[in-house]
Order: C-alpha cells, then sequence, then structure tokens
C-alpha cells in the first residue's frame, strides 16, 4: 500500500505540465486517437500549462509583494494568516489520509461514470488536495479515519455535481467546448452566483448595468482596452503599496502584460485538448449513445478570461479593506490574494462575463470566505501539525480558497456536529440531486 501512495505521490510530483501531458496521451490511446497525433495533443497541453504557469508566476510574483506592502501600509493585524493554496495542500496531501485522494477521487469518478450520473471526466487528479484537506479537518474533528475517507468521496461527488451543472456557462462564457471545471475552489461559487444574478435582475437600475470587456471598450475606446486595462488596474494597486514611481509603473506593465499572454496561453492549451475532447464524445456517443461527455479541467483555463482577471485584480485592496472593517474576522487575507481569479472564475460565467456583476459577487464570496476561514482556523492549524508543516512563527493559519468555501463549512461543520450521519445526509442528498440532474431530468424535457 506504502509504495502505491508513494509511487502516486512521485506523479502528482512531476506537476501538471508533465502528468497532464501523460495522462491525456494515455486517454488519447484508448479513445483511439492516433499515437502521433496523441502525442502532439499531450506535448501541446504541457507546453500550455507551462505557459500558463509562467504568467500566472509573473502575476504571483509581482501581485504578492504588492499585497504585503498594503497589508504593511494599512497596518493590518488579524490573528490568522491565510497561507495560501500551495500549503494548503502540501498539508493536506501530507497526512496518510490526504495520501489517499487520488485514488479515491479516480475511482468515484468512474463508478459515477458507469452508472451515468456525472458528465465530466477529471483528468486535472492535482486537484485531489481539495478532497484530501476537508477530508483530513473531518478526521481531526472525529478521529475516525473511515470517516475522513468518506468524506472524500461525499466531497468529490458534490465537485462532480457542481461541474456538471456549470459546464454550459463556462463552456458558452469562455469558448471551452466540452470542458468542465471539477475544481475545489471554484465549483462552490456557481450556487453563489445563481440567486445573487436572480436578485441583481430584478433590482431597478442594477439589472440595466452592463459592464463586459466589449462595453467598456466602446464606451472608453483604448482605456476599454485589456492591456490598457491592467495597466491602470497595475499602477492603482501600486499606488496602494506606496511603490516608488519605477515599481509602479513595472507593476502596471507586468499586470498589462499577465491579461494580454494569459487568454494566448489558454488558447495554445486549448489547441491540444480539442482533439482529445472530440475523440471523447465520439468514443461515448458510440457506446453510450445520447451521452455527452466533459473533459475536467483546472479552472485557470478561465484565469486569464478579461472580466475574470479584471475583477479579481479590483478585489484585491477590497479584500484586504472588507478584512478590516468584518466584525468577527481574524484571517488577513494574503497567500490566497492571487488565488481570486479561481474562486470567481465560475461565477463570472453564471454573470455572462459582466464586471460589474462579478466585483459584486466576488465581494459576497470574500465576506463569507472570509467568516467560514475564521472558523475552520483551529482545525487547520491542527491538520498543519498532524502533517509535519513548518507554521513558521504563525500560531494560528487558515486558507481563503478552500478553507473559506461554503462547502467545506458544510461538509466539516456537519462532520463536527453529526459525524457520520451529517457526512451521510450530504452525500444522499448529493446523489439524490445527480440522478434527477443525469436521469429523470432527461425524461421530463423529452417528454416535455
Amino acid at each position: 500500500m506504502d509504495a502505491i501512495t508513494n509511487g502516486l505521490q512521485w506523479f502528482v510530483n512531476l506537476g501538471a505540465s508533465v502528468m497532464l501531458p501523460i495522462l491525456l496521451f494515455i486517454f488519447a490511446l484508448i479513445l483511439k486517437i492516433k499515437p502521433g497525433k496523441a502525442f502532439k495533443a499531450g506535448l501541446t497541453i504541457g507546453i500550455g500549462f507551462i505557459g500558463l504557469n509562467l504568467v500566472i508566476g509573473v502575476l504571483t510574483k509581482n501581485l504578492g509583494p504588492a499585497a504585503q506592502a498594503m497589508v504593511k501600509n494599512f497596518g493590518l493585524h488579524l490573528g490568522t494568516i491565510d497561507i495560501g493554496w500551495p500549503a494548503a495542500s502540501a498539508i493536506a496531501y501530507g497526512t496518510v489520509l490526504g495520501s489517499l485522494a487520488i485514488p479515491v477521487g479516480v475511482l468515484t469518478n468512474v463508478v459515477l461514470l458507469l452508472f451515468g450520473l456525472t458528465k465530466t471526466l477529471d483528468v486535472d487528479v492535482w486537484n485531489y488536495w481539495h478532497i484530501a484537506f476537508t477530508g483530513s479537518l473531518v478526521y481531526i474533528v472525529s478521529d475516525s479515519f473511515a470517516l475522513g475517507l468518506f468524506t472524500m468521496v461525499v466531497h468529490v461527488m458534490i465537485i462532480y455535481l457542481l461541474a456538471d451543472m456549470s459546464a454550459p456557462a463556462v463552456q458558452k462564457q469562455y469558448g471551452l467546448k466540452g470542458i468542465s471545471f471539477p475544481q475545489g475552489a471554484s465549483t462552490p461559487g456557481f450556487l453563489l452566483a445563481l440567486p445573487l444574478n436572480w436578485i441583481m435582475d430584478r433590482i431597478p437600475g442594477i439589472n440595466r448595468i452592463k459592464l463586459t470587456p466589449k462595453t467598456i471598450q466602446k464606451r472608453m475606446g483604448i482605456f476599454g482596452d485589456s492591456s490598457v486595462m491592467g495597466l491602470l488596474i497595475g499602477l492603482i494597486i501600486g499606488v496602494l503599496a506606496k511603490y516608488s514611481i519605477a515599481k509602479t509603473l513595472q507593476l502596471g506593465v507586468s499586470t498589462a502584460a499577465v491579461l494580454v499572454l494569459m487568454p494566448r496561453m489558454v488558447s495554445l492549451l486549448m489547441e491540444g485538448l480539442s482533439p482529445i475532447s472530440e475523440g471523447a464524445n465520439k468514443f461515448v456517443k458510440s457506446r453510450f449513445p445520447g451521452r455527452d461527455l466533459y473533459i475536467g479541467m483546472d479552472s485557470a483555463l478561465a484565469a486569464g478570461n478579461s472580466t475574470v482577471l479584471s475583477s479579481a485584480l479590483i478585489l484585491v485592496p477590497l479584500t484586504l479593506l472588507i478584512s478590516v472593517i468584518l466584525p468577527g474576522n481574524h484571517v488577513l487575507p494574503f497567500g490566497d490574494l492571487a488565488t481570486l481569479p479561481y474562486m470567481i472564475a465560475i461565477m463570472a460565467a453564471v454573470f455572462g462575463g459582466d464586471i460589474f456583476r462579478t466585483i459584486i459577487g466576488g465581494i459576497v464570496d470574500v465576506v463569507a470566505s472570509l467568516y467560514i476561514a475564521s472558523w475552520v482556523a483551529p482545525l487547520v492549524t491542527a491538520s498543519a501539525k498532524a502533517a509535519n508543516f513548518n507554521l513558521q512563527g504563525n500560531s494560528s493559519i487558515s486558507v481563503l480558497s478552500d478553507g473559506g468555501v461554503w462547502t467545506t463549512w458544510l461538509i466539516v461543520g456537519l462532520g463536527k456536529i453529526m459525524t457520520w450521519g451529517g457526512i451521510g445526509v450530504i452525500g444522499l442528498v448529493t446523489l439524490g440531486i445527480m440522478i434527477w440532474y443525469n436521469k429523470f431530468r432527461k425524461i421530463s424535457t423529452k417528454k416535455a
């Protein structure tokens, strides 16, 4: 068992740029795509991910210090530090329970696909750290290894369900044919965005505001161009960080570069994914007539969208401000400020690319996330100690992007209060909705 776990961990540690091309190459061969074409598709995906990571690296490298400077300038003193998803994933995979997340997630995915209860074939196995995270927290609460495993199954079922439900909006908004986002920090935003969109549709005045990149460019001319918008946002953040003129200008140009380069890297990634996605749908339709298949990918594919990135950059100073004035919050946003595009990626799709609505939705999401991250902080800290994670002098840590989403509150909260009964109820409700969504909903639609 240890050999298998160590082998899986070694494979995951290769990183998405190596791991995904290998997985997708094997998958393409299973779909009977010609070896040469399959190899080229996998390699292109790897190159696209390297390009994507380089651009995200530029954003993180420049935004991280700016955020730190803003924290210092505003004199923020909150007791719990947001360590960010990279550290959180290390903690999640660092426990014995967390190391089993990948086989648990893959097996659950296969079973649900065989029974027609999900359309998402999840190849983004790295992001199973999200279920490792909640599983580890429930294990800390309950001291039950079996309940921790069961929690991971239930959580990944929720993620697949939300990925399926949000896929049409994601594909329409981002032009990602046959793609869904089974990403634990993104999918919860779908159910948050739906009622917010409904409410804003019915508020006089608000329902007439349409701020998409196209409408902004039409009204503002050159100032509405994505590169110029990136420059202006970067300059504003530089000023708030009290940077020198030189550093402010550098941040502005770097932010502009991210807004321009990110979509091009995503296009390269999609160039490699297209033949695999088409092959998967042909394979499924030939063996399961009437069924569609989505390729589950990281929501990083949407992070470079003008609406997503512009809204996320505007939300950075707003998040810091909210953390100070929010009563009862004790989490200092830091590590996950650069992860805001992932948190709002699916929300932006539900809002049809509207920047105004995405910012409003992002504010609501940040408020909820700060409260949940504050509540879950003691469990995250305990889990970090169990994984022998170096707290670097921080007595209390949490995670904004994943520790703060409503799925964490629901799963860990009921796990804490009701243990097996609470998690079991969530699992049964999720399974019931899956059956309705993939079975009876089709029947009722056809009859109608």
